[in-house]
């Protein structure tokens, strides 16, 4: 089972970054330390640098807020963060104008129409992106332009975090536009208000970064992105000691969650969907005490596949309903 540590008095702190990092390094200066048990208050920047007022604040690819340096926490230790709040704090957001070529085959694409759309349709410095309006009070996006003559593109908003992760082990510095097994630019579309996120300690303080907040994605973001924009967001954090995790993991009030976190749209899927399999394995047999065999016949005739980014990442579900109490 995994050890849970506290604060004793937890702190909310409101915390708002000046300057946003592009990779999950442990020698980047960090935002603020937190103590278990803490809850911040911050904002993020869309995928672009720019912040809820259409100011550039940080640079693509993915700017990121933090790190946290989490008191306490360890190599081998586990975070796990809570998200309290995800939410858009601007009225419009951004995607590219078609399927990316690693999500189909390429003469399915190329000829058909261009990469490009209009140069200044978002921002200034960008001829391939796409404006979608954010209705932050009817919670819905609707493609703004161009218009289509048989489908009014308006669909219900699911905000989600793209980037999650903490400072890579050793002295890699991957930058905010991939993921691993320590989080990074997951682009999962489940970790969403309510969710919590587990992710493997390899550096003192954990040093965690968020960012790259979508209005809406898809499973396995097939244009490569989903509706960016800013957030505003709160979450919590605890440390479990000695958790010893190899890959990210996801709770939410239906699942638990194995995710094979590995750098996206440039990675074997059946890699992805077998480091999330070995590691749900270990976490049934591990933390719910099952039979080896128990967790195989669980997984075969009850886990639910994501596909998380395309030619990128897989996870494996399992619904709490079929756990052993």
């Amino acid at each position: 089972m995994l050890l849970a540590v506290s604060s004793f008095a937890a702190q909310t702190h409101t915390i708002q970054a000046v300057r946003y990092y592009n990779s999950f390094d442990h020698r980047n200066a960090a935002l603020a330390r937190i103590a278990p048990g803490d809850t911040v208050i911050t904002k993020t920047l869309d995928a672009g640098g720019y912040d809820q007022a259409g100011k550039k604040a940080g640079e693509r690819p993915n700017p990121l807020t933090g790190p946290f340096h989490i008191t306490g926490a360890e190599p081998g230790d586990a975070i796990a963060v809570t998200f309290v709040r995800i939410r858009p704090n601007r009225d419009y957001g951004f995607t590219n104008h078609r399927l990316g070529v690693f999500s189909l085959n390429p003469e399915m694409v190329e000829g058909l129409y261009p990469r490009a759309f209009k140069r200044g349709a978002v921002y200034p410095d960008r001829d391939d992106i796409l404006k979608w309006r954010v209705d932050l009070d009817r919670r819905v996006v609707r493609l703004e332009d161009p218009v289509s003559k048989v489908h009014r593109m308006e669909f219900p908003a699911n905000p989600m975090l793209g980037c999650v992760g903490v400072a890579a082990p050793g002295v890699f510095a991957p930058t905010s536009a991939i993921s691993g097994p320590y989080g990074g630019n997951m682009d999962y579309n489940r970790v969403t208000e309510g969710a919590t996120v587990l992710l493997p300690v390899y550096h003192p303080g954990a040093l965690l970064f968020i960012g790259d907040g979508h209005a809406l994605q898809a499973d396995g973001e097939p244009t490569g992105t989903g509706v960016e924009i800013s957030m505003d967001v709160t979450f919590t954090v605890r440390l479990h000691k000695r958790a010893n995790l190899q890959v990210p993991r996801l709770e939410t009030p239906q699942f638990i969650i194995s995710v094979g976190s590995q750098p996206e749209f440039v990675s074997s899927l059946d890699r992805g969907l077998r480091l999330a399999t070995s590691d749900m394995v270990d976490w049934l047999t591990r933390q719910y005490g099952m039979e080896p065999w128990a967790a195989h016949m669980l997984i075969g005739y009850q886990g639910r596949y994501d596909v998380v980014t395309v030619a990128g990442s897989m996870a494996l579900r399992i619904p709490r309903s079929v756990l052993p109490k």
